[in-house]
């Protein structure tokens, strides 16, 4: 097999003796000639830091924007999703271990050009970095996202968030939109054994630095049940929520599947999420979802207003939209925080809108 050429990551900065600190995530790797950082895919070669995996896409798929998730960023659309190889977490419960713990640079060739014609070609109304962290291609994802404005896309990150105030202002002015997804409410002792991680400041941080950058914000929150469910650490991230990024910000509480090296841990009680969402909706945000539980009343998005059902959802499915031409309740007037209205050739699995 032919050796990897890397792109130049523009995220990076030298040091002596021959070092290079990557900039684009809170691990501030200082990384020696010939090595590469935590992410597999960030390289040192001659003194110079490399993205190997710029223009190799190892994950490309078609999904609902529902999915990623966002409930208040264009609804109904479809995205082009991209994955990589390489990860700056090591979650052990990841569903996608397959490609962001893989330490070989593999993946087929898709440049920033083709990635936008296939999204064009196959109906997408955005791009999407997904399945491993993007934070770690962002040079790639900033030059897809720039030809995807350019064929009048949009392009959101799902994202650990767990990036360097540089990375914020390098991606900040380019995103439409972010998913930041915390792991067990961001509790320190879950991130240090489960995910890796030092702490949540710098997820807290990148979540409002990119809110100051008028990216659309929406905040998840995985539950792992017994090790990553407490109801104090649920209660200290929706607070920080409701002072930093404001009342209306989307919050999902998601329930854990097993996988990867915790196949032994039981999925999370619906009792437990319910439970959560009590404690965040008791912190004062106004739109807390759960995520992994199709069919459940609090998939829907209410009216704060009257508290009406404004939007009805069945998994990645609306099936009742409730809000007028300017996204108001049809109810009572309240005007509901949706970017963009669902489309009137939109076509669900299980029922007609009622608009």
């Amino acid at each position: 097999m032919s050796a990897v050429v890397g792109h130049v990551a523009e995220l990076s900065v030298p040091l002596d003796a021959g070092k290079v600190r990557c900039t684009a995530c809170a691990r501030y790797c200082a990384i020696p000639p010939g090595s590469h950082g935590f992410c597999f895919v960030r390289k040192n070669v001659g003194g110079r830091l490399e993205l190997l995996t710029y223009g190799r896409a190892s994950a490309v798929q078609v999904d609902p924007v529902e999915k990623k998730p966002l409930s208040h960023f264009r609804p109904g659309t479809r995205v082009y999703s991209i994955g990589t190889v390489g990860c700056n977490w090591r979650c052990l419960y990841c569903q996608n271990a397959e490609i962001s713990q893989e330490h070989e640079i593999v993946g087929r060739a898709l440049s920033p050009t083709e990635a936008v014609r296939g999204a064009v070609r196959l109906g997408c109304a955005g791009v999407t970095f997904t399945y491993n962290e993007p934070t770690i291609f962002a040079e790639y994802a900033r030059d897809v996202i720039r030809e995807a404005h350019r064929a009048g896309l949009f392009a959101n990150f799902v994202t650990n968030g767990y990036m360097t105030p540089e990375a914020v202002d390098f991606l900040g002015p380019e995103l439409d939109a972010v998913s930041v997804d915390f792991k067990g409410s961001g509790e320190p002792g879950f991130l240090r054994k489960y995910v890796s991680a030092k702490g949540v400041e710098p997820i807290w941080e990148s979540a409002a630095g990119l809110a100051r950058h008028g990216t659309h914000v929406e905040v998840t929150d995985l539950i792992v049940p017994e090790v990553g469910e407490s109801v104090e650490a649920t209660r200290t991230l929706a607070r920080w929520v409701r002072e930093a990024l404001g009342r209306e910000t989307p919050f999902h509480l998601l329930r854990f599947h097993p996988d990867y090296k915790m196949l032994d841990r039981p999925e999370t009680p619906v009792a437990t999420l319910e439970r959560l969402h009590a404690v965040a909706k008791e912190e004062g945000l106004d739109y807390v979802y759960l995520g992994n539980v199709w069919g459940h009343p609090l998939e829907h998005t209410y009216c704060p207003g009257c508290g009406a059902v404004a939007v009805e959802r069945f998994g990645f499915t609306i099936r009742r939209w409730r809000l007028d031409a300017k996204n108001r309740c049809r109810s009572c007037g309240h005007a509901i925080p949706i970017v963009g209205r669902l489309s009137p050739d939109y076509e669900p699995a299980f029922a007609t809108p009622v608009r």
